[in-house]
């Protein structure tokens, strides 16, 4: 048998293997381009359903990327661009895969894309932990199709067929396809796959518990973290961050209370008063946005804010504790202390 790279039977037999996954993965990839720009337009930062607001639901529970997702999200023209440039590079991974051209580069491509997602959305996921799954996936098949490349049904298998000139380097063994050959090939295999087996052990332990211990979902349920009660003349200014529960779908509050020493309340705004709260007394820090709804305050996952209310009715005395009511019946409560 010939054992030349390129023209060996078994030289592109695996990436023939591959194939369905190739076509399956790309269109996974290229289909958020054609989503958000084709059929619809989800990149304008004032129109329903923009991809920015979407990135913005992964900030509370992100792993290891926090920073760069706060910083993004506080910059509303960096993130736009961000998610532009995001988008553009889906397609072309995407296609590029789809296609077979460049594939192992590509899916070096595939394996960071989804590595993205595991990290910043692992968590996510209301009924099969969607989300960790998607990257955890992404990034096994990323390096699958690194070590198979494309053989029949390929553009680069075309260039090979062809015996240009290009094929025959070792840069596009390595970039392209052909047969892939490094030193302890086997070594190499297996240390990478360990290395993706305790990445997947890992995530699914840390977003999820998945491995030992209690399992849980922090997108089942809504929860809302108070922090920085102010009181500030006749006004009681406080933070609110949203920072568990469905990422499509929002706490609805329907009420917020002040309670004195006894846990009565002296102070009380009901879900009318909440869906005709003032925009000015809320100051939101992210591009997912409280405000005001039909028939609550909406707050949307990842959404951090500032909120005033007026108490000039009432005495220092009787502010005690500061009570969210959820449209579920969830509760949550924070001490009020003197300044």
């Amino acid at each position: 048998m010939n054992n030349n790279n390129h023209s060996s039977y078994n030289t592109y037999l695996p990436g023939l293997y591959t194939l369905a996954l190739r076509w399956v993965i790309g269109w996974t990839y290229f289909s958020a381009f054609w989503r958000r720009l084709i059929l619809e337009n989800k990149l304008i930062p004032e129109e329903a359903g923009y991809i920015g607001e979407k990135f913005n639901h992964f900030l509370p529970n992100a792993l290891g990327i926090q920073p760069i997702i706060e910083y993004l999200v506080t910059h509303p023209e960096t993130l736009q661009l961000s998610m532009i440039a995001f988008t553009i590079i889906e397609a072309i991974v995407g296609l590029f895969i789809i296609l077979g051209l460049f594939t192992r580069i590509s899916a070096l491509g595939v394996l960071g894309l989804a590595m993205g997602i595991l990290l910043g959305s692992g968590w996510i996921g209301t009924t099969c932990l969607d989300e960790w799954q998607i990257g955890v996936l992404g990034v096994t098949t990323g390096f699958t199709l690194f070590l198979t490349g494309s053989g029949d049904y390929s553009i680069d298998q075309y260039f090979i067929n062809k015996k240009y000139k290009f094929t025959q380097s070792k840069a596009f063994t390595l970039f392209g396809s052909g047969q892939l050959q490094f030193k302890n090939m086997k070594i190499f295999v297996l240390g990478i796959s360990i290395s993706l087996l305790t990445l997947t052990l890992a995530t699914n332990q840390i977003f999820h518990g998945g491995v030992w211990g209690k399992l849980h979902n922090k997108s089942v349920k809504p929860k809302i973290e108070i922090s920085n009660i102010v009181m500030n003349n006749n006004e009681l200014q406080f933070e609110i961050y949203r920072t568990e529960g469905a990422d499509v779908y929002g706490s609805f509050l329907i009420g917020i209370e002040i309670l004195n020493e006894n846990q009565e309340v002296v102070k009380q705004w009901n879900n009318k008063d909440l869906s005709n709260f003032l925009t000015e007394k809320i100051h939101n820090h992210y591009v997912a946005k409280v405000k005001p709804g039909k028939h609550s305050l909406i707050i949307p996952l990842g959404a951090k804010a500032d909120i005033s209310i007026d108490i000039q009715q009432l005495n220092k005395e009787q502010l005690h504790t500061l009570k969210l009511i959820d449209i579920s019946g969830i509760e949550w409560q924070k001490e009020i202390t003197s300044n």
